[in-house]
C-alpha cells in the first residue's frame, strides 16, 4: 500500500524528487532479493602449508566442513540442514607451490620468502603387505594410525570455501570426455547429497566416492596422429591435416581428459632390455618411430642391429663419442663431486619458449645444454634469466656450441654480463669441433649493486621465484636468497651424505626424519620381498605424491631412479626434494603427464586418490594416463581406503591388469596390480 501511495505521488508534475527516490528504491529492493536468492560462486584457493589438518576421505555416515574459523565441523548424512559456512573474505591466501589458479588458467605469482616445507601428519593405518612384514613394523603403522585419528579424527574430509579442498588438480569443471571409453551408467558417476543453510535457505551439492562403484567400464583405442607415442598435452589433435607440426609449442591440453587407450607399438611390445645392458642397446620395436631410420642415417651414434637399437660407445653426436666429449668437459674444470647428483635424464617432455619450467627456484646444481642452438639471447634474454631461476646460487652452467655465428656468441657473452655469470673456462675441443663454456651463476647479491647498467632489473619483491606452473617466464633477475628460512643460501652437502641431510630452512626436520624410516621400513620388509616383482626389470620409477623423498631414498640402493612428482595444490615440499639430490617436478593431475608412453616400470601411489578430494572432475581419466605411462608389464603400488580401492580395482581388471596382491586392515588397504599387453 506504501509504495502504491508513493507511486502515485511520483505522477505529479512536481515530484522529480520523489522520482529519483523511487528509483533508488526499488533498485535497493532489487539488490536484497538477488542476494536473498543467489549463491555465492566465487571460490579461493587455499594453499596448505601441512598435511595437518588433511584428514583421509569420509566414511559413508558422516560429512566434515571446514568453517569461517577453519573449525572442522561435522555433518550427520541425515541432517541435511546443518549450517555450512564459506570463508571467500580469507585475506592470508597463501601460495600453492608459488602459483594461484587465474580464470584464464595463467597462475599469478605469490609472495616470496614463505617457508616451502611443512609440517605433514602421519598416514594413518598403513597395512602390513605380506606374512614377512614384522611385528615392530605392523605396530609402527598402528601407532601412526592411532596418532593421525587423534590430530584429525577418523573418516573426515575437508571441504572449503563450498567445494571439496584437495591436493591435485585446479577444479576445472570439463563437461566432456574425449576418447572413446564406453561407461554404464556414468565415468565416475558422483553421488551427491543437498546441504541446506537454514537460516539463507542456500543448497550446495557434496561429492561422493572418488570412483563410482556402479560403473561398468569397456575400451577404445586411441584415434590420434601419433598413434603410439601419444603425448595429450603436447600433440595438436585439431583436426587439421595441414599442419606441419603435430607438437605444441607450448602445453596444451584437450579441453576434456582423455579416455582412450594408447595403442602398442605396430610390431608389439616385449619386456625391455635390462639394466645396465640396456645403457649400451635396447629393443628396435619397443621406440619405433616414423622419423628414427631417417634419423639415424644422418647420425652414425644410432645403429640398428637386427631387433635391437645400438648406442656405440665410441660414438655419439659430438664427434669423437660422448667419452672423449665427457673429458674435454673435464680437462676445462674439474667439478666438485658435489654435483654428481644432478647429471639425471628427465623422463619428461616439456615446451621451453614462454611459461616457465615446472620446477622451483635454485635447485639445479647444474645444467647442461650440448651443441646448443637455443637462441639464449632473444626476446630479451627470456629462456637464459628461467636457467638463471631454477639454477642453485653458485651453480654451473655448461654450454657447447659450434660457434656458427659470431653476432650470437657477442650476444651470448653480453647477457651472460648482465645477469653477472662468470666464465669459470672457455675451451675448443680439436675433435669434436666443440666450443664449451662453464659458466656459474652468483652466490650472494653483492654483485649485482655493481652493474652499471641494471638490465635486465631485478625482480620485484611480491614476484615468487618459485611459481612454476602455467606461469609466464619473467625478463627480470631474481635476487639470491639470503635469510636463513630460504632454501638456496648454502650449497648441499656432498653426495651421498646429503640424502640425509636436513637443512635448517626446513619447518620440521622430524617430520622428514620420520619420513624417511618410515619408509625404509616399509620398503625393506614389504616391497623388496614381499609383492611378487622381480626389481632387476625396474629402473624408471615415478611416486605419483611425493613428499619428503622418502620413498625414493628407500630405494637408493636398487639403482633405481624416482620421479618424485609434488602435485600443485599439495605443500611445497619440491625444494626439499632437490636438496637430498633428488629430483622431481610439479604436476595437476587433472591433467597428462608430460612424458612419452610406456615411459615407466612401476607408479606408486600413497594415500594418492583420497587426497584428491573430487577436485578433477573425472579421475578415471587418471587411471587411464596410468595405462598410458606404464610400458606393458610394469607395475602400480597403491595404498589408500579399502573404498577407494575397491572400485579402482574393479578399473582395474576392466583393463585386463592381473592383480597380484591386495590386503586390507582397519579400512586401509594396498593393491599391487601389473599391466598386460592387452590392448582393445
Amino acid at each position: 500500500m506504501a509504495l502504491a501511495r508513493f507511486g502515485r505521488q511520483v505522477k505529479r508534475q512536481h515530484g522529480v524528487c520523489v522520482k529519483m527516490t523511487a528509483v533508488a528504491i526499488l533498485g535497493l529492493c532489487f539488490i536484497f532479493v538477488w542476494s536473498m536468492f543467489s549463491s555465492p560462486s566465487t571460490s579461493v584457493t587455499v594453499q596448505r602449508e601441512s598435511f595437518d589438518d588433511i584428514a583421509e576421505p569420509v566414511a559413508s555416515g558422516t560429512m566434515v566442513s571446514k568453517s569461517k574459523g577453519n573449525e572442522l565441523e561435522k555433518h550427520d548424512s541425515n541432517d541435511h540442514k546443518k549450517k555450512v559456512e564459506s570463508d571467500l573474505k580469507k585475506k592470508d591466501e597463501k601460495k600453492v607451490n608459488g602459483s594461484l589458479p587465474s580464470p584464464a588458467h595463467e597462475h599469478k605469482s605469490g609472495k616470496k620468502n614463505e617457508k616451502h616445507v611443512s609440517n605433514r601428519k602421519k598416514d594413518k593405518d598403513k597395512p602390513k603387505v605380506s606374512g614377512e612384514v614384522s611385528k615392530e613394523n605392523q605396530k609402527q603403522e598402528e601407532s601412526q594410525g592411532e596418532e593421525a585419528e587423534k590430530e584429525t579424527g577418523e573418516d573426515e574430509e575437508v571441504v572449503v570455501d563450498g567445494k571439496e579442498e584437495g591436493l591435485d588438480g585446479e577444479g576445472e569443471e570439463k563437461v566432456e570426455m574425449e576418447g572413446d571409453a564406453d561407461v554404464g551408467e556414468s565415468v565416475d558417476q558422483q553421488t551427491e547429497e543437498v546441504v541446506e543453510n537454514e537460516n539463507e535457505g542456500k543448497k550446495r551439492k557434496i561429492k561422493g566416492p572418488v570412483f563410482d562403484p556402479k560403473a561398468h567400464y569397456s575400451w577404445k583405442l586411441c584415434s590420434t596422429r601419433s598413434k603410439h607415442n601419444y603425448i595429450p598435452c603436447i600433440d595438436v589433435e585439431s583436426g587439421f591435416t595441414r599442419l606441419q607440426s603435430y607438437r605444441h609449442g607450448e602445453r596444451t591440453c584437450p579441453k576434456a581428459p582423455p579416455m582412450c587407450l594408447v595403442p602398442l607399438p605396430h610390431g608389439g611390445y616385449d619386456s625391455p632390455v635390462r639394466w645396465p645392458e640396456s645403457n649400451l642397446k635396447i629393443l628396435y620395436k619397443n621406440v619405433a618411430h616414423p622419423k628414427l631410420a631417417a634419423y639415424m642415417k644422418n647420425h652414425n651414434w644410432l645403429i640398428k642391429s637386427e631387433e635391437y637399437l645400438m648406442f656405440p660407445q665410441n660414438q655419439s653426436e659430438f664427434k669423437g663419442g660422448v667419452i672423449h666429449y665427457l673429458e674435454s668437459i673435464e680437462e676445462c674444470w674439474m667439478l666438485d663431486a658435489q654435483i654428481q647428483a644432478s647429471w639425471h635424464l628427465f623422463l619428461i617432455r616439456t615446451p621451453f619458449a614462454r611459461r616457465r619450467l615446472p620446477f622451483p627456484s635454485g635447485v639445479f646444481d647444474a645444467i647442461h645444454c650440448g651443441q646448443c642452438t637455443i637462441p639464449w639471447h632473444s626476446h630479451e634474454g627470456k629462456l637464459l634469466l628461467e636457467i638463471n631461476r631454477i639454477l642453485r646460487p653458485g651453480g654451473y652452467f655448461i654450454l657447447s656450441t659450434k660457434h656458427d655465428s659470431i653476432e650470437a656468441e657477442e650476444a651470448m657473452n653480453t647477457l651472460t654480463s648482465s645477469i653477472c655469470w662468470n666464465v669459470l673456462a672457455h675451451k675448443t675441443d680439436d675433435v669434436s669441433e666443440v666450443g664449451v663454456k662453464i659458466y656459474q651463476k652468483p652466490d650472494s647479491n653483492d654483485i649485482y649493486t655493481l652493474r652499471r647498467r641494471k638490465n635486465p632489473p631485478l625482480c620485484k619483491e611480491q614476484e615468487n621465484p618459485d611459481a612454476a606452473w602455467y606461469v609466464p617466464m619473467k625478463t627480470c633477475l631474481h635476487t639470491i636468497p639470503s635469510a636463513i628460512e630460504q632454501h638456496g643460501t648454502e650449497w648441499p652437502e656432498e653426495w651421498p651424505k646429503r640424502l640425509e641431510t636436513y637443512p635448517e630452512w626446513l619447518n620440521n626436520n622430524e617430520k622428514a626424519i620420520d619420513d624417511t624410516k618410515y619408509w625404509k621400513n616399509i620398503v625393506d620388509k614389504s616391497y623388496l620381498t614381499g609383492m611378487g616383482i622381480d626389481w632387476s626389470t625396474i629402473r624408471n620409477v615415478m611416486d605419483m605424491k611425493a613428499i619428503y623423498g622418502g620413498f625414493a631414498a628407500a630405494l637408493l640402493q636398487q639403482k633405481i631412479w624416482v620421479m618424485n612428482v609434488v602435485p600443485i595444490h599439495a605443500p611445497d615440499t619440491l625444494p626439499f626434494i632437490f636438496e637430498r639430490g633428488l629430483v622431481g617436478i610439479y604436476h595437476d593431475w587433472c591433467e597428462p603427464f608430460g612424458t612419452y608412453p610406456r615411459s615407466y616400470d612401476l607408479l606408486h601411489a600413497d594415500h594418492f586418490f583420497s587426497r584428491l578430494k573430487n577436485r578433477c572432475k573425472h579421475p578415471v581419466s587418471i587411471v587411464v594416463e596410468m595405462d598410458r605411462i606404464l610400458r606393458p608389464g610394469g607395475w602400480v603400488i597403491v595404498r589408500d581406503k579399502v573404498e577407494i580401492l575397491d572400485p579402482f580395482e574393479a578399473i582395474l581388471r576392466s583393463l585386463h591388469w592381473e592383480i597380484r596382491m591386495t590386503y586390507s586392515q582397519n579400512k586401509e588397504g594396498i593393491i599391487c596390480a601389473q599391466k598386460t599387453t592387452w590392448r582393445p
